[in-house]
This record gives structure tokens, C-alpha cells and sequence, in this order.
């Protein structure tokens, strides 16, 4: 009362007042993902696939249904969704929840076994898709987020870092990018965005071990993301196409020395490596007339190649330069 009295400003409620008895907002300077989130995050849906098994048995031979959860990636705006293939492999029906309450049926376009991802399609307006860009550039220690429905709980968000980042050729369907952001059942198949909410990968499955009773566990701290540029391609492939082809020749080679050329350890039997004369020990030099320096890159320009094209291969035997051409064959997933 005293000081309300010596004071006359604190009683009309001035500067003075709201100086001293005012806390600044804590929400102005609160570090939120929440923006990017919502951007992205209305494009990754709930996946529900149901399929028809039969009991057998001494005394019963009838129907069960099984369902299985994921989750699901809206990448165009007609409506083609990427998701896993371990997710709908093998489905009757296939049902697609969209965050903002529908329910629809969708239907499957074509699957790659080799990168465990699968493309579906549903029919409706006005999708939400997640923000995209042609070449994201991952680092490891990045900041990521995975999102995705696990143990259908409905959408929820993890996150984490990158740990290792995944190349993306498509002759390299198993350098996955590796983060800590939690995976559980059912996030297989939705989306790892980066701070921004760009899509970076697909997630697909958390690192698994057997333990001495032989019983599976799954290891914390390391999940993997399919990278998008590569999850990008096989989707465009199978769109296209209605599967991923992809051209092979059967060898296995790595960079010579520090030098240009691919050094070739080894050869496949049978292979279109072995029959076009190639050997461990070879140098291929060039292919078609283009300098070879990395093997990634040469793997990646054989599986773009369409199967039965010949290929010209320069390559260098003991020190003497040679010519053999080689008819490019088809790598299957069983291979």
C-alpha cells in the first residue's frame, strides 16, 4: 500500500508496472520444429493392408484375415503414395488413412524387393504433399525427424541425427541412410524429413542381432531411411514401367590404386562379364568411351544401362590395352 501510494504510476497500470511484475514471453525464443512439421507431416499417412490366409489343421480349414500397420509418403498430387514393400507385400486390400480423416482404398502400382519399397496409388482430391527437393544435401550429424503411425498409436513424431549418410545409385540398394531417430512397428514406410521438413528417405527398419538363444532383437540408436533420390527413382521406374529394370554385368571391382580405372577382383560364372572374356585382375579403363574413376558410379551407370544392350569395355591386361564387348543382362531380385 505504501508503495502504491508513493507510487502513483504503479496504480495505472504504465510501463513501469508491467517492467517490474511482467516476464518476457518464454514462446518468442522457444526452438520449435513445428513449422516444418507442419508442412510435411499431413503428407505421411497411415497404411493398413489386409490379407486372406487359410488355418489348416486336423479339424479346421477356414479363412483369417491378417492386417498388417505402416505408413505411407503422398509424393505427387495425383495421388501415388511410396511406402515399403514388406508393408503390403502379399495383400487383398490395401487401406490408406489421410491426416485429415479420410479413408481410402488403394492400390498397388509395383514393388522393389531389392530396396523393400513399394508404390500405391489412390484416387482423390486436394492431397497434401510432402516438400521435395531434386538433390537434398545430407550430412552426417544433421538434424532428422521421422514420422509415421508405430504400434497404431497415430502420428508421431521422433527425433534425431544422421549417422551415416546413404549413397544413391541404383545398383546400391543397401547403403541406406542410418540415423538415431526412433523406428518402431509401424513407421515402416513413412517419412525422415530433415529441420526444414524436406523429405530426405523412406523409413524402412531398425538394426536387428540374434542374441545366444538365437532369439531376434532390435538394436537401439541405429535405424535406416531408402535415400530419397534413390526412392525417387525406383518410384518414377515403377510408375513407368511397373518395375525396376536394371542392367548388370557380373563383376565386382573398386577403384585402381588411386588412378583412373576400375580394377576387377572378381567375375561371376556365367555372368555377361565371363562370357564377353573379362578376368580378375583386368583394368576397365572406359565404357562406351567414358573415363571410369569411381566405382560407384560405374555400378550405377550399369544398372541405368537397359538389359541386352552391348557395352564397349576398354580395358588394360597385364599392361596391353584391349577392347571386349559385353551384352548387359537383367539383375533380378533373387540375384
Amino acid at each position: 500500500m505504501l508503495l502504491l501510494f508513493l507510487l502513483p504510476d504503479l496504480r495505472q497500470g504504465s510501463g513501469l508496472t508491467q517492467g517490474l511484475f511482467t516476464e518476457p514471453s518464454v514462446s518468442a525464443s522457444r526452438e520449435s520444429y513445428f513449422a516444418p512439421l507442419s508442412r510435411s507431416a499431413p503428407a505421411v499417412v497411415n497404411i493398413y493392408s489386409v490379407s486372406i490366409e487359410n488355418d489348416t489343421g486336423l479339424f479346421r480349414n477356414q479363412p483369417r484375415e491378417r492386417a498388417s500397420l505402416g505408413s505411407g509418403v503422398i509424393m505427387t498430387e495425383n495421388g501415388y503414395i511410396l511406402t515399403c514393400h514388406h508393408v503390403v507385400e502379399n495383400a487383398d486390400s490395401i487401406y490408406v488413412a489421410v491426416q485429415d480423416g479420410r479413408i481410402l482404398e488403394a492400390q498397388i502400382v509395383g514393388n522393389d524387393p531389392l530396396t523393400d519399397l513399394a508404390v500405391l496409388k489412390v484416387t482423390a482430391d486436394n492431397l497434401h504433399i510432402i516438400p521435395q527437393v531434386s538433390e537434398p544435401d545430407i550430412h552426417v550429424g544433421d538434424v532428422v525427424m521421422a514420422i509415421g503411425n508405430p504400434f497404431d498409436l497415430g502420428q508421431t513424431i521422433t527425433q534425431g541425427i544422421v549417422s551415416r549418410a546413404g549413397r544413391n545409385g541404383l545398383s546400391n540398394y543397401v547403403d541406406f541412410i542410418q540415423t538415431d531417430a526412433v523406428l518402431n512397428q509401424g513407421n515402416s514406410g513413412g517419412a525422415l524429413v530433415d529441420s526444414n521438413g524436406i523429405l530426405l528417405g523412406i523409413t524402412n527398419a531398425n538394426f536387428q542381432v540374434r542374441d545366444s538363444r538365437n532369439r531376434v532383437r532390435n538394436v537401439d540408436g541405429i535405424n535406416f531411411a531408402v535415400p530419397y533420390e534413390l526412392a525417387k527413382r525406383v518410384m518414377d521406374k515403377i510408375i513407368n514401367n511397373g518395375r525396376v529394370i536394371r542392367g548388370q554385368l557380373g563383376f565386382i571391382g573398386g577403384e585402381y590404386r588411386n588412378r583412373p580405372g576400375i580394377e576387377v577382383t572378381a567375375v561371376a560364372n556365367g555372368s555377361a562379364a565371363d562370357e564377353a572374356g573379362l578376368q580378375p585382375g583386368d583394368i576397365i579403363l572406359a565404357i562406351d568411351g567414358i573415363r571410369l574413376e569411381s566405382a560407384s558410379k560405374t555400378l550405377d551407370m550399369i544398372a541405368e544401362t537397359a538389359p541386352g544392350t552391348t557395352l564397349e569395355l576398354e580395358i588394360s591386361r597385364g599392361g596391353n590395352p584391349l577392347t571386349i564387348n559385353a551384352l548387359v543382362a537383367e539383375l533380378r531380385a533373387q540375384e
